[in-house]
């Protein structure tokens, strides 16, 4: 293991105590703190092409993919407390299952003055660079312009230092944990990774308009190929003749009776012990399927006018697909890597079954409306039962349940009502929404 001081990245012997004095200042200056992040089941520790590339240095970096998955179990389950961001630096207690903490910490190379100044140089060039930024989004070409002139804030291969106190001189699973959780820090806000690097959020914004003001000021010099007058370049246009049309578009492709047939996995040679062939068989057909229904959505009348739907999340696709799934190891592992027992994946299913999306968050939601939302609520309860005996209903958050009778109602965020019904110890769903509450409530019994 490297034994060079996390606090002080250069050579002792080549740097003044006045410049270590400053460095110490600087990260006390900009230390952040970050309370320690829920556990994620099911969920990707990354949504951002940043954060991927993040998470990608590590996985790249680590000797031992054990280790890192380990570590992304870690983080998963919640082990990793609240983590110190400081110029240089990132360190947490990270937890074994036994309790046992760790200090660790994750190391990067910070810039130096003249790196920050091409940096800034880059992003002040362009206005909607500095606007990506305030937006906390990491435009791709300040990336790939970074790269080009050497100053990358995304680390790469070799440039995440771990030191953890439980004796591992590679990436042990502590430092992948803490590293798999600042993936969701990047996600919400990149200032962190130019944290790392050596500045803070409020002294880049400053520098940054400091820069962008400066270059607005200065004096605008045209070079000698500057041009033509707009008038004189309109005059010589209109004088040109008429280009031809355009060919008219190609037919729109044919729809195929079937989605297409995925190749085998039936080869000569031996299948590694941890691949299930049988689940990536199953998940390349699905694709097919899934592609097939796109396609047929596309090629239908009136698609351009519809308004697309979001796009599902780890644990929405892992119920979709555990409905398609006929082999029982299949539905096992989708439900094991998402978190849920077999239990909670068989009411997953059926409340997908009812409403996809909308039906899967009525049953795992368990969200409180706001003042507007329930008093709308409340009024659609009374004009439902407005000519006859209200049921009793109590409400908690956003599920009323009628007294003594074991039937539910379920708000759902979209404004429709979802029904429940009481079997043994759970509620389960009993139909597809509606927009009555009187009607949804009287569904039938699930079969």
């Amino acid at each position: 293991m490297n034994t060079r001081d996390p606090y002080d990245k250069h050579d002792s012997a080549s740097d003044d105590s006045h410049a270590r004095h400053a460095r110490h200042e600087r990260h006390e200056r900009h230390e952040r703190t970050f309370p320690a992040l829920p556990p994620a089941p099911g969920r990707s520790f990354a949504r951002t092409w940043w954060g991927h590339a993040w998470l990608r240095t590590l996985e790249d970096s680590a000797l031992d993919g054990e280790q890192v998955r380990q570590g992304r179990r870690y983080a998963r389950s919640g082990a990793v407390g609240a983590v110190s961001v400081r110029p240089g630096g990132l360190t947490a207690v990270v937890r074994d299952r036994d309790g046992t903490a760790h200090r660790t910490d994750v190391l990067v190379q910070e810039f130096t003055e003249a790196e920050w100044d091409r940096l800034l140089g880059l992003a002040a060039a362009e206005s909607g660079y500095i606007a990506a930024l305030l937006d906390r989004e990491v435009p791709p070409e300040l990336a790939e312009d970074a790269a080009a002139a050497g100053v990358d804030p995304l680390p790469g291969i070799g440039d995440l230092d771990p030191r953890c106190d439980c004796g591992e001189w590679d990436h042990c699973p502590h430092t992948a944990a803490l590293c798999y959780q600042v993936a969701r820090l990047l996600d919400q806000d990149p200032f962190v990774l130019l944290l790392l690097r050596g500045r803070g959020e409020r002294e880049l914004v400053d520098e940054l308009e400091e820069r962008s003001t400066a270059g607005a000021e200065a004096p605008r010099v045209p070079p000698a190929d500057a041009g033509v007058p707009a008038a004189q370049a309109y005059e010589a246009q209109v004088a040109l003749p008429p280009l031809p049309p355009l060919p008219p578009l190609p037919p729109l492709p044919r729809l195929p009776d079937a989605p297409g047939q995925p190749p085998t996995l039936d080869t000569e040679g031996e299948a590694e012990p941890e691949l299930d062939v049988d689940a990536v068989e199953f998940l390349a057909q699905a694709a097919a399927t899934e592609a097939y229904r796109l396609l047929a959505e596309a090629l239908a009348p009136g698609h351009a006018d519809r308004i697309a739907p979001a796009p599902l999340t780890l644990a929405e696709d892992a119920v979709r697909l555990t409905r398609e799934a006929d082999d029982v190891r299949v539905r096992s592992r989708l439900a094991a890597a998402t978190g849920r027992s077999r239990a909670d994946m068989r009411l997953a299913v059926l409340a997908w079954g009812f409403g996809a999306a909308p039906g899967l968050a009525a049953l795992e939601e368990d969200w409180t409306p706001d003042r507007t939302t329930l008093a709308r609520a409340r009024a659609a309860l009374a004009a439902a039962w407005a000519d006859e005996e209200a049921p009793v209903l109590r409400r908690v958050r956003a599920r009323w349940t009628e007294a003594g009778s074991g039937r539910q109602l379920r708000l759902g965020r979209e404004g429709r009502w979802w029904p429940y019904r009481r079997e043994a110890d759970r509620w389960v769903p009993a139909g597809p929404s509606a927009p009555d509450p009187a009607s949804a409530l009287e569904a039938g019994p699930v079969e």
